[in-house]
């Protein structure tokens, strides 16, 4: 095991490497060179065919790959949780809503991808991460408040999705344990096990050094979310077609319908729809990363043109899948809808499918929670070598030949914070086990301030919209009802989480 330089790890784009200079210019990211037009039509006069315009290794990311990353941020576990949200909210309500915040999240993407290089869009600076922009675009307390909100919601996000695996891991077991007893056996189990075994895998993967080298990763995650969605979609027809017809009301879920939760009240009807709006910003939550997303893209053509495509087509194809499935899903179970769709399933025949749609999850799973947390990683890790340049610890690496893969580039640093990180998100996904409600919790946390706020104050201060023109009122009138939306998520899911800590014993839930 040889130790190299102190340098941060290299770049690996396809093979390609980029070895890092030294740690002060790396970190320095804000400083760039000025590029002119005539300088981006014709990039040989001012940097190599292997480098962009900000010295860093040409970008290789395409269309599809940014479609992957999205596909593979949007289409997660939250798309389980929209039967129930539907179920709360009728058959008005819930697939308006849905498309209401569809739409919402695509406009307000594209305003953020502008974001992504400050001034002239094909030719200014680039904004490395979302906190990058709001430094460039707003500068001031923006810039920490946003750190604060971006990085404690990937944070919850990594919780959730520890929560979504254990629940799909537990059906794989109840599900083939109910058919080897014949229906005798209940098969009550711990979900711990199954969260711990989660945070090993992910332990593993998290040792992949930056954003670019996930690639693979989401590609494979973005195949497994079709494949449990499309699993999903065709039980629920399924159940539709043996059940006679479609299940459900306008209204949603009626007062005085029994769950497990007890005898829905009127006040808990309000606090569920409540939820609801929650769980379905929750589950289109990909903003807070998508400047890193953009920033893996090759350019020409301008990096902002391929993000919009990329992002048109991934939430046009994830609302059609969204709608499909929580549709279908509540016309099968009606009131009674589950708050994971496929564990509704579970003591069904053909048992072995919902066996595949399940590991199909946690694969998924596995490759989304790299997606989130990598922008995490980085930036505790940039803080860190910044604030210890000289430390070994911290920034020296060491290269370790591993058979078929080639050489890995050791941090020691990466390996301990990345793995107590881990542990310390299995550990409270332990603790707190309610998948609904944390999926609630987090969709109203990031929803507003991060898809909606930051990105519409960065463009108009950008395109220097006046106050009170006809298109600045417009902004700022979404800007607030989304904050009501907001405000109603987050006051339902908290009603959720106290009703359900009732009957909660740490580290004893079981299912």
């Amino acid at each position: 095991m040889l130790q190299r330089s102190r340098t941060l790890p290299s770049r690996i784009h396809h093979g390609a490497v980029e070895e890092r200079h030294d740690i002060r210019h790396y970190l320095q990211v804000e400083v760039q060179p000025k590029v002119t037009e005539s300088e981006a039509i014709n990039p040989q006069s001012s940097y190599s065919k292997c480098f962009d315009d900000d010295g860093r290794l040409k970008r290789t990311g395409t269309f599809w790959t940014s479609a992957s990353h999205i596909i593979t941020a949007v289409i997660g576990s939250g798309v389980l949780s929209l039967a129930w949200a539907i179920a709360q909210l009728g058959w008005v309500a819930g697939p308006s809503v849905l498309l209401l915040f569809a739409l919402v999240n695509l406009y307000t993407s594209n305003l953020l991808a502008m974001c992504y290089r400050s001034g002239d869009p094909v030719t200014g600076q680039r904004n490395y991460t979302y906190m990058d922009a709001i430094k460039a675009n707003l500068g001031g307390r923006k810039v920490m408040l946003c750190g604060l909100v971006q990085y404690f919601n990937l944070f919850g996000v990594a919780i959730g999705y520890t929560i979504a695996s254990s629940v799909s891991m537990m059906a794989i077991k109840r599900s083939n344990c109910y058919h080897k007893s014949g229906g005798k056996d209940p098969c009550h189990m711990s979900s711990n096990g199954y969260m711990i075994t989660f945070g090993i895998i992910e332990v593993i993967f998290s040792q992949i050094p930056d954003f670019n080298q996930v690639w693979w990763l989401s590609i494979v995650a973005a195949i497994m979310s079709f494949t449990y969605s499309s699993v999903g979609l065709g039980l629920g027809i399924g159940k539709v077609v043996g059940n006679g017809g479609f299940k459900g009301s306008l209204l949603g879920i009626s007062i005085g319908t029994v769950t497990h939760a007890g005898t829905v009240t009127p006040t808990q009807k309000m606090w569920r729809s409540m939820q609801a709006l929650g769980a379905i910003a929750f589950a289109y939550s990909y903003s807070l990363v998508l400047i890193e997303i953009q920033d893996t893209i090759r350019s020409p053509p301008a990096e902002h043109k391929t993000m919009k495509k990329a992002t048109v087509f991934s939430i046009a194809l994830t609302t059609v899948f969204y709608l499909l499935c929580g549709c279908f899903g509540y016309a099968a179970f009606g009131d009674l809808a589950p708050g994971n769709l496929l564990t509704g399933f579970g003591f069904y025949n053909p048992y072995w499918l919902l066996d595949i749609a399940n590991v199909a999850i946690v694969v998924h799973l596995v490759g989304a929670f790299q997606v989130y947390c990598q922008p995490l990683f980085a930036f505790v890790e940039k803080w860190s070598a910044q604030r210890w340049p000289k430390s070994d610890f911290v920034t020296a690496e060491y290269d370790i030949p591993i058979p078929f893969y080639g050489v890995y580039q050791l941090n020691l640093f990466r390996l301990v914070w990345r793995t107590i990180f881990v542990m310390i998100t299995t550990l409270i996904s332990m603790l707190l086990p309610f998948f609904n409600d944390v999926v609630g919790i987090l969709g109203a946390f990031g929803f507003w301030p991060l898809t909606v706020y930051f990105p519409v104050e960065m463009y108009i201060a950008q395109q220097k919209i006046g106050k009170w023109s006809s298109r600045w009122v417009g902004l700022k009138m979404l800007s607030i009802s989304c904050l009501l939306v907001t405000i109603a998520a987050a006051v339902g899911s908290v009603a959720g989480v106290v009703l359900d800590l009732k009957t909660y014993k740490p580290f004893k839930t079981s299912y």
